[in-house]
């Protein structure tokens, strides 16, 4: 079965920081570049962070360029979103995203940054 599982969300305080994760099954998982987005209620859908396959190159959205790393484990199947210095408008649902066939989600995992 082909799927993207996130895992990692919570509630933290405003200059905290969180480690998503998103392990991948069912599909050659090293030869796709993978993506975080978010989506906050009643917004757009953002891009994140995007990784290359091998992980050799990372972009990110301005907002969270300094604070957030993507990385990417081949070996496990799994790519990561390291996000520090959280604020509270970084509050939203985290998912991931794999270009195979025509696109996977996953199921997300929601981040909420309050005090």
């Amino acid at each position: 079965q082909v799927q993207l599982v996130e895992s990692g969300g919570g509630l933290v305080q405003p200059g905290g920081s969180l480690r998503l994760s998103c392990a991948a099954s069912g599909f050659t998982f090293s030869i796709y570049a993978m993506s975080w987005y978010r989506q906050a209620p009643g917004k757009a859908r953002e891009l994140v962070a995007t990784i290359t396959r091998t992980g050799g190159s990372t972009n990110y959205a301005d907002s969270v360029k300094g604070r957030f790393t993507i990385s990417r484990d081949n070996a496990k199947n799994t790519v990561y979103l390291q996000m520090n210095s959280l604020k509270p408008e970084d509050t939203a649902v985290y998912s991931c995203y794999a270009p195979w066939s025509r696109g996977i989600w996953g199921q997300g995992t929601q981040v909420t940054v309050s005090s």
